[in-house]
């Protein structure tokens, strides 16, 4: 069974957001964290996953990726804060934050 990630990241003054779509949350973050994600994620030190969605389908999280991008800064901030109210690192294990990861 596969797993895809349609994740958002952040910097750290939380001023700038990402969204993107990956088969491997971990690595994908990692990638990010090393100026090796893109671009737009390098020039803006974006790498702080603050919210992610699982998925079977890769159709669904493409789709869910597209629907999110169009979002407003507003509306993407309340999903955030709905899962992760003190937008901690996911992937940091000494963050303060919920332990499992919202399912799509």
């Amino acid at each position: 069974m596969y797993r895809y990630y349609v994740y958002i990241l952040t910097n750290v003054k939380r001023n700038v957001m990402y969204v993107g779509v990956t088969n491997n949350l971990e690595n994908r973050v990692a990638q990010h964290r090393e100026g090796k994600g893109g671009a737009f994620t390098s020039r803006y030190q974006v790498a702080t996953l603050v919210y992610a969605e699982e998925y079977q389908q890769i159709e669904e999280a493409i789709a869910r990726e597209k629907e999110i991008k169009a979002w407003r800064r507003s509306k993407k901030d309340a999903l955030v804060e709905a899962s992760n109210p003190t937008w901690a690192d996911l992937l940091d294990p000494g963050a303060n934050k919920d332990p499992s990861l919202r399912s799509g």
